[in-house]
């Protein structure tokens, strides 16, 4: 069997669907890789370079199509495309057969078989093969590149002699793939970052990276996206304008906006609208990653970069990934690579298209003359997200008080305890002991119950900047036991040898950790 990739014939589409290194792994699984001449350049993959992988280049896509089995391409075919086709072919790509259905029909009217990357079901054993989140996980991150460069501030504040530089305010609508990657791009820049998401469940990873997650006073109930096929459902009219009228009281403060909702099957809900946008300050930036879908911003152009009769940027850049094209091609390769070794169980160049599997049978739209679309849902649960833990209440100060009055209280009893509990032995031993050791051993249990006093109450956070201190402490007690080792009872100096020996563990011990963290702020 042999299998292809292609030249992208969309205008500006400089990805690839195989690349020299997933040509070799799909040669392991018993695959002829062909691949048409030119078709990696634009992402920086040669024809030698593929020749050296051992692929075969052809001359023209007509001369592909004609030799391959499989055909591997990154945007939904052009008619053209089609009409290359044949019985016996299977097309791999992205599809979007609910917008597209002519094309569907088309395809199906060739007799191919169709899998179309983007109807992936979100299941734990498909991620490997989850195109959408590899394309959305670069488009989120270019995203706020691409606000920055049209952003005529620091993201990050800044101090200077020069005045001050307050930070940026980002808000992030979507807290999927592209959502959480553009919320982590933007904190690592210096921004102030809120997200918002129509499920709540998805609030702790987004402050669990350093954002602020936007709730709604909406008591209807949240959406499930395991439900969906782990993917996004229309919300309801009431939801839809508790979340428009917070997105009004947000828009005046917010200098950029990076929008990224979108429910398969459908246009791109509108979110943004043009009052919000009105409400902007001058030079603020949106950023609409729907806008292949027709954008979730009212004044959302696809393929333009707008501004606004009140100086706010729109861009409405349909072709992110592509911008990073060698890296795209890259990850959409292994996802290729990967659906291609669940057809191929025996490795052996012969694919079964199992369409008893959830995976192969969510992702194809067409078999054998049959239009397979929309699929069943797949048998196993879409990745669930945990349960959100319930926001712990923050306490009064007359209740912290309280509680501290408490905490002081339960420390005194266990102190006095501890007390009475070595008073009795020292009693005991005392009965039995003579003088001169008894005045020894209540110094050494005295020293013991003081220094646990003062290490334990450090707090843990602060115990490698005070070793220093620690390393003193140690240092009086190896003074303390170096005067106890001239003693003439053999007890004694057992004791105070191991004294010597464990505090100077520690001292050794302090220096390194010591010497260790300053080498971390050093210059190489």
């Amino acid at each position: 069997m042999k299998i292809g990739s292609p030249k992208e014939i969309f205008p500006g589409e400089a990805r690839v669907a195989m690349t020299p290194d997933s040509a070799l792994q799909l040669q392991k699984l018993g695959y002829e890789c062909l691949i048409e001449t030119g078709a990696g350049k634009a992402a920086g993959f040669s024809d030698e370079a593929y020749t050296k992988a051992g692929v075969t280049v052809l001359e023209s896509a007509a001369a592909l199509y004609g030799s391959a089995d499989f055909i591997a391409k990154v945007r939904p075919p052009e008619q053209s495309e089609v009409e290359l086709l044949g019985p016996g072919k299977t097309l791999i790509s992205f599809f979007y057969p609910a917008q597209n259905k002519e094309l569907l029909e088309a395809a199906n009217a060739k007799g191919a078989n169709v899998i179309a990357m983007d109807m992936v079901p979100r299941i734990s054993r498909a991620q490997k093969m989850d195109a959408l989140s590899s394309m959305a996980n670069i488009a989120g991150y270019r995203a706020v590149i691409e606000a920055g460069n049209n952003f005529g501030r620091f993201f990050t504040g800044q101090v200077t002699a020069a005045g001050k530089i307050p930070p940026a305010k980002v808000l992030v609508i979507g807290a999927g793939v592209a959502g959480l990657a553009a919320v982590g791009t933007s904190v690592s820049l210096g921004a102030i970052t809120y997200a918002f998401d129509v499920r709540p469940e998805v609030a702790e990873q987004i402050e669990s990276m350093g954002a602020n997650f936007v709730f709604l006073d909406f008591a209807g109930p949240a959406q499930d996206g395991a439900a969906t096929g782990g993917y996004a459902a229309p919300s309801s009219p009431e939801f839809r304008e508790a979340q428009l009228k917070k997105f009004r009281e947000l828009a005046p403060d917010i200098d950029i906006v990076i929008t990224t909702a979108l429910i398969p099957g459908r246009d791109a809900p509108k979110l943004w609208l043009e009052d919000m946008v009105a409400a902007m300050k001058p030079g603020s930036v949106i950023v609409d990653l729907a806008a292949e879908r027709g954008g979730n911003c009212d004044l959302t152009v696809a393929d333009q970069k707008i501004v606004s009769s009140n100086g706010v940027t729109v861009i409405g850049y349909t072709d992110f990934p592509s911008r990073m094209a060698t890296q795209a091609s890259t990850l959409y390769a292994t996802n290729i690579r990967h659906m291609m070794t669940d057809l191929t169980p025996a490795k052996d160049g012969v694919p079964v298209h199992n369409m008893d599997d959830d995976v192969i049978r969510g992702a194809t739209v067409t078999k054998e003359g049959a239009i397979t679309y929309p699929p069943p849902p797949p048998k196993i649960q879409a990745i669930a997200a945990a349960k959100p833990k319930e926001k712990v209440k923050e306490l009064t100060p007359e209740e912290k008080r309280a509680a501290e009055a408490a905490a002081f209280k339960a420390q005194t009893r266990n102190q006095f305890t501890l007390l009475a509990v070595s008073g009795a032995l020292i009693l005991l031993a005392g009965l039995y002991a003579p003088a001169s050791f008894m005045s020894h051993f209540i110094v050494f249990v005295l020293s013991c119950y003081v220094g646990f006093q003062v290490i334990w109450n450090v707090s843990h956070s602060l115990h490698t900047p005070l070793m220093a201190v620690t390393n003193a402490i140690s240092s009086i007690i190896i003074l303390g036991a170096l005067m106890q080792i001239g003693s003439g009872s053999i007890l004694v100096i057992i004791l105070a040898a191991l004294s010597v020996f464990m505090a100077g563990i520690n001292i050794f011990g302090g220096f390194m950790v010591t010497r260790r963290m300053l080498a971390m702020f050093q210059k190489s």
